[in-house]
């Protein structure tokens, strides 16, 4: 016949709850007092087994960072009468920490009334090592899910969540928001002259100097497909913009990268289309971007190797430079 369970003589109950990892431990709630907590408390953080008095002591032992929280959200459960888990940073004695996930049950008397609080500590801090190693993993994959592989500035999905973000930021703040889109010209012939290898050589050197002239950090220049590139502008308006593509359209020029097939000079050159919009709920996204690529294929109709904007005044003289 099965023996009852609660019949069991409780000095087998306490060596059976101090032979386990977990760490038992009981609190009076009157007093707020320990009284009891399981003698593997020492090897784990470092602290004595009679050093856990108060519930301030085990308040204390929570990571500064942690402590706020865990107390309140504890003390809140605990006062509503319901069971619950917390996941903290337990201090060591030797100022380190381990991972603890606290696992409470409240217990009630024949009234109802919280009485007293048990549970177990349990070293989580393996488990936490894997999560965070996890999080970082996919941050890093998400970061390399941002990036073109070839040149590794951002790709066409970075542009269109930051565009889209951009977007909405400045329909609720009235600021301008301006686009530059880029094609080197004669590419086709680039590639057919130096192979493609050598093309990729070409997109990355002109990727690095479109990095460079997006120097604010919300700005964002990104690879949109083939050898168009774009520069995403937050807060700036057609002057200021202006300004930007000129210098993409310099420092493109000062990298002299030979281009033998080209009709209109002797090195790699581009065209620019530029725009600039306040967003309003009548505009939308897909039609600005093709607002500013219809002026990059009207720079391209007008011979390239030049900027064309959606708002002439701001180009003031038309730009454009011998290619020599």
């Amino acid at each position: 016949m099965q023996q009852d369970p609660l019949s069991i003589d409780p000095k087998v109950y306490k060596t059976l709850l101090e032979s386990t990892q977990a760490i038992p431990w009981k609190i009076d709630w009157q007093s707020m007092t320990f009284s009891y907590i399981g003698p593997q408390i020492e090897p784990l953080l470092g602290w004595a087994q009679d050093s856990w008095v108060t519930v301030q002591d085990w308040a204390e032992r929570i990571h500064p960072d942690d402590r706020e929280t865990v107390v309140n959200f504890c003390v809140a459960q605990s006062q509503s009468g319901v069971d619950h888990e917390a996941d903290y940073r337990a201090l060591t004695r030797d100022n380190g920490y381990v991972w603890i996930r606290d696992v409470v049950h409240v217990v009630r008397d024949a009234d109802g009334n919280v009485e007293a609080l048990v549970g177990f500590m349990f070293d989580i801090s393996e488990r936490k090592k894997t999560e965070e190693k996890l999080i970082m993993l996919q941050k890093e994959l998400e970061a390399l899910s941002f990036k073109d592989g070839l040149t590794g500035i951002a790709n066409r999905r970075k542009f269109d969540a930051a565009l889209e973000l951009e977007w909405r930021s400045a329909l609720r703040s009235g600021e301008p928001l301006s686009l530059i889109v880029l094609d080197i010209d004669f590419f086709k012939q680039y590639n057919d002259l130096y192979g493609h290898l050598q093309g990729d050589q070409c997109l990355i050197q002109v990727a690095k100097t479109l990095a460079l002239a997006a120097v604010r950090p919300r700005d964002l220049a990104a690879r949109f497909g083939g050898e168009e590139f774009v520069v995403l502008l937050p807060n700036t308006d057609a002057a200021a913009a202006a300004k930007v593509a000129r210098r993409c359209l310099r420092l493109i020029d000062k990298l002299q990268l030979p281009h033998g097939h080209s009709d209109i000079g002797s090195h790699v050159t581009a065209s620019i289309g530029v725009g600039t919009i306040r967003p309003d709920p009548t505009a939308s996204i897909s039609e600005f971007i093709d607002a500013v690529d219809h002026q990059l294929y009207a720079a391209k109709q007008q011979g390239r190797h030049r900027i064309m904007s959606t708002e002439p005044d701001a180009l003031g003289e038309p730009v454009a430079s011998p290619a020599e």
